[in-house]
């Protein structure tokens, strides 16, 4: 079997997954059907969302399958109605089904100087470099300041997300912390769509599945999410709580690349943000 052949498999299991956990969400009175008899698993049935999709039931059967057939954008604008997805579960379901592979940056050698400009000129606001799986490619001296104790954390990689779900420690520092690790899940798992086969990728997920069973359970809801700037909570161990703004930019020079800027969201926050770094 060649690699082409086993990216396609992996991507069709995934859309499978995907379909079947979006369809496990949904009750028949969500989409106007009647309720009938106790269901022994939840959610709707496939012959259902193949009635209310206007397709037939052997071939979304098949879909969920992961067998090779084709899907026209029609067909999955109705099925995407059908099992209610937004915005970001809509460009997931149609990355899978029409496997469109992005380029990603794997390491700070790839990063342009002007971006290396940009980050360092945001001084003294906390900024770093981050590609779709969060690696952390490049930080600047308020980010390095602001997260001291995270950067030496002894993680796998230097991972956003990895840190948090490997690491006891980062429990304590990041105050929303479920809420933050689910939405970074969330989003790994979109960029997941885009990468479907790709070695490191799969080996990461891999990786953090064994190693997570948080992580596990996050990644088997199938959830995913669009970049949104964030509330964030962190406890510092000089300058106390702090809460930030989380936003991610995009630059056309990278694709792949978005700088995650830390904003101060209150004046404490603006005040104390000094103290995290080291004395003079």
């Amino acid at each position: 079997m060649t690699t082409t052949d086993t990216d396609t498999r992996s991507r069709r299991a995934a859309l499978g997954g995907f379909l079947k956990a979006r369809r496990g969400r949904l009750s028949p009175e969500d989409v106007g059907l009647p309720p009938g008899p106790r269901r022994r698993t939840p959610g709707l049935r496939r012959e259902e969302v193949a009635l209310l999709a206007g397709v037939g039931i052997t071939w979304y059967t098949w879909l969920e399958q992961g067998r090779p057939i084709n899907a026209s954008g029609q067909v999955l604008d109705a099925v995407a109605r059908t099992l209610r997805l937004d915005r970001a579960e809509r460009e997931h379901l149609y990355r899978l089904a029409e496997a469109t592979p992005v380029r990603t940056w794997a390491d700070s050698t790839a990063v342009p100087e002007v971006l290396r400009d940009i980050l360092h000129g945001l001084d003294p606001l906390p900024v770093a470099l981050v590609n779709s799986r969060f690696d952390v490619i490049e930080s600047n001296e308020g980010h390095l300041a602001l997260f001291a104790e995270w950067h030496s954390l002894p993680c796998v990689h230097k991972n956003l997300l990895w840190c948090c779900v490997t690491e006891p420690r980062a429990r304590e520092r990041f105050l929303n912390y479920d809420q933050e690790v689910s939405h970074l899940v969330a989003r790994l798992r979109s960029g997941y769509g885009r990468h479907v086969g790709d070695p490191s990728w799969e080996e990461d997920i891999r990786r953090l599945l064994e190693l997570s069973p948080e992580f596990a359970e996050l990644w088997a809801r199938h959830e995913v999410a669009e970049p949104t700037d964030r509330t964030l909570r962190f406890r510092h161990p000089v300058a106390g709580e702090l809460t930030f703004t989380a936003t991610e930019l995009t630059s056309p020079v990278a694709a792949g690349l978005r700088f995650r800027i830390y904003t101060p969201q209150d004046e404490p926050t603006r005040e104390r943000l000094p103290l995290t770094r080291p004395a003079p």
